[in-house]
Protein backbone atom coordinates (compact mmCIF):
# COMPACT_ATOMS: atom_id res chain seq x y z
CA UNK A 1 0.00 0.00 0.00
CA UNK A 2 1.45 3.42 -0.93
CA UNK A 3 1.96 6.11 1.67
CA UNK A 4 2.70 9.82 1.77
CA UNK A 5 6.31 10.64 2.57
CA UNK A 6 6.32 13.11 5.44
CA UNK A 7 9.47 14.99 6.33
CA UNK A 8 8.93 17.85 8.73
CA UNK A 9 11.77 20.23 9.30
CA UNK A 10 10.93 22.36 12.29
CA UNK A 11 11.20 26.10 11.97
CA UNK A 12 10.70 28.77 14.60
CA UNK A 13 7.17 30.08 14.98
CA UNK A 14 6.03 33.12 16.92
CA UNK A 15 2.88 33.89 18.87
CA UNK A 16 0.01 34.49 16.45
CA UNK A 17 1.48 32.51 13.54
CA UNK A 18 -1.08 30.43 11.65
CA UNK A 19 0.12 26.84 11.37
CA UNK A 20 -1.06 23.32 10.68
CA UNK A 21 -0.64 20.46 13.09
CA UNK A 22 0.01 16.91 11.89
CA UNK A 23 -1.83 14.32 13.94
CA UNK A 24 -0.19 11.00 14.79
CA UNK A 25 -3.09 9.69 16.87
CA UNK A 26 -4.72 6.47 15.73
CA UNK A 27 -7.55 7.26 13.33
CA UNK A 28 -6.11 10.70 12.57
CA UNK A 29 -2.79 9.81 10.89
CA UNK A 30 -2.39 11.80 7.70
CA UNK A 31 -4.58 14.66 8.85
CA UNK A 32 -3.69 18.29 9.45
CA UNK A 33 -5.57 20.74 11.64
CA UNK A 34 -5.38 24.53 11.50
CA UNK A 35 -4.06 26.22 14.64
CA UNK A 36 -2.57 29.44 15.94
CA UNK A 37 0.67 29.52 17.93
CA UNK A 38 -0.11 30.77 21.43
CA UNK A 39 3.45 30.48 22.75
CA UNK A 40 6.91 29.20 21.87
CA UNK A 41 7.72 27.12 24.96
CA UNK A 42 11.34 26.60 23.97
CA UNK A 43 13.11 23.26 23.79
CA UNK A 44 11.30 22.46 20.55
CA UNK A 45 7.70 22.76 21.72
CA UNK A 46 4.76 25.08 21.18
CA UNK A 47 1.42 25.79 22.76
CA UNK A 48 -1.17 25.99 19.97
CA UNK A 49 -4.87 26.73 19.88
CA UNK A 50 -6.84 24.87 17.23
CA UNK A 51 -9.09 26.82 14.90
CA UNK A 52 -11.75 24.10 14.50
CA UNK A 53 -11.24 21.61 17.34
CA UNK A 54 -12.98 22.14 20.68
CA UNK A 55 -12.26 21.00 24.23
CA UNK A 56 -14.04 17.80 25.29
CA UNK A 57 -16.62 19.87 27.21
CA UNK A 58 -17.15 22.21 24.19
CA UNK A 59 -16.26 25.21 26.39
CA UNK A 60 -13.85 26.67 23.85
CA UNK A 61 -11.06 25.98 21.38
CA UNK A 62 -8.73 23.12 22.21
CA UNK A 63 -5.18 24.06 23.24
CA UNK A 64 -2.33 21.59 23.14
CA UNK A 65 1.43 21.48 23.71
CA UNK A 66 3.17 19.95 20.70
CA UNK A 67 6.69 19.19 19.56
CA UNK A 68 8.05 21.38 16.79
CA UNK A 69 8.10 18.34 14.47
CA UNK A 70 4.27 18.24 14.61
CA UNK A 71 3.85 21.88 13.55
CA UNK A 72 4.31 23.25 10.04
CA UNK A 73 3.44 26.53 8.31
CA UNK A 74 0.19 26.65 6.37
CA UNK A 75 0.71 25.64 2.76
CA UNK A 76 0.52 28.41 0.19
CA UNK A 77 -2.79 28.70 -1.65
CA UNK A 78 -2.91 26.72 -4.86
CA UNK A 79 -6.45 26.91 -6.19
CA UNK A 80 -6.24 24.11 -8.75
CA UNK A 81 -9.28 24.19 -10.97
CA UNK A 82 -8.85 20.64 -12.16
CA UNK A 83 -7.33 17.49 -10.73
CA UNK A 84 -6.16 14.41 -12.59
CA UNK A 85 -6.58 10.74 -11.75
CA UNK A 86 -4.24 9.67 -8.92
CA UNK A 87 -3.37 13.25 -7.92
CA UNK A 88 -2.65 13.40 -4.20
CA UNK A 89 -4.91 15.97 -2.55
CA UNK A 90 -6.01 17.19 0.85
CA UNK A 91 -9.75 17.31 1.52
CA UNK A 92 -11.29 19.55 4.17
CA UNK A 93 -13.64 17.31 6.17
CA UNK A 94 -14.28 16.58 9.85
CA UNK A 95 -12.64 19.85 10.96
CA UNK A 96 -9.29 19.18 9.25
CA UNK A 97 -7.39 18.35 6.09
CA UNK A 98 -7.05 14.66 5.16
CA UNK A 99 -4.89 13.32 2.35
CA UNK A 100 -6.23 11.05 -0.32
CA UNK A 101 -6.00 10.26 -4.01
CA UNK A 102 -8.29 11.33 -6.87
CA UNK A 103 -10.08 8.30 -8.31
CA UNK A 104 -12.80 9.91 -10.43
CA UNK A 105 -14.74 13.01 -11.37
CA UNK A 106 -18.36 14.02 -11.80
CA UNK A 107 -18.82 17.66 -12.86
CA UNK A 108 -17.28 19.90 -10.18
CA UNK A 109 -16.94 16.98 -7.75
CA UNK A 110 -14.09 14.53 -7.36
CA UNK A 111 -14.01 11.04 -5.90
CA UNK A 112 -11.22 10.77 -3.35
CA UNK A 113 -9.87 7.48 -2.00
CA UNK A 114 -8.42 7.51 1.52
CA UNK A 115 -5.87 4.73 1.94
CA UNK A 116 -5.87 5.08 5.73
CA UNK A 117 -9.56 4.12 5.94
CA UNK A 118 -10.31 2.46 2.60
CA UNK A 119 -13.15 4.96 1.98
CA UNK A 120 -13.92 6.62 -1.34
CA UNK A 121 -16.00 9.81 -1.03
CA UNK A 122 -17.20 12.45 -3.51
CA UNK A 123 -16.22 16.08 -2.70
CA UNK A 124 -16.81 19.42 -4.39
CA UNK A 125 -13.60 20.89 -5.84
CA UNK A 126 -13.80 23.80 -3.35
CA UNK A 127 -12.98 21.37 -0.52
CA UNK A 128 -9.78 20.14 -2.19
CA UNK A 129 -6.22 21.39 -2.37
CA UNK A 130 -3.07 19.79 -3.77
CA UNK A 131 -1.23 17.91 -1.01
CA UNK A 132 2.11 19.54 -0.32
CA UNK A 133 5.03 18.51 1.87
CA UNK A 134 7.13 20.85 4.01
CA UNK A 135 10.79 19.85 3.77
CA UNK A 136 14.02 21.81 4.19
CA UNK A 137 12.08 25.05 4.56
CA UNK A 138 10.26 24.64 1.24
CA UNK A 139 6.94 23.34 -0.04
CA UNK A 140 6.80 20.62 -2.69
CA UNK A 141 3.96 18.62 -4.17
CA UNK A 142 3.43 15.25 -2.50
CA UNK A 143 4.48 12.03 -4.11
CA UNK A 144 3.17 8.56 -3.42
CA UNK A 145 5.93 6.32 -2.14
CA UNK A 146 5.33 2.57 -2.25
CA UNK A 147 5.82 0.75 1.03
CA UNK A 148 8.04 -2.35 0.73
Amino acid sequence: MPSIRVNFNPQRFRRGDLVEVASSQEGFVGSYFGATVVADLGKGSYLVQYRTLLKDDFSGPLREVLSAAEVRPRPPPDPAERYLMNDVVDVFDNEGWWWGRITGRSGDCYAVFFETTGDEILYHKNLLRPHQEWSNGRWSLAMLIPIG
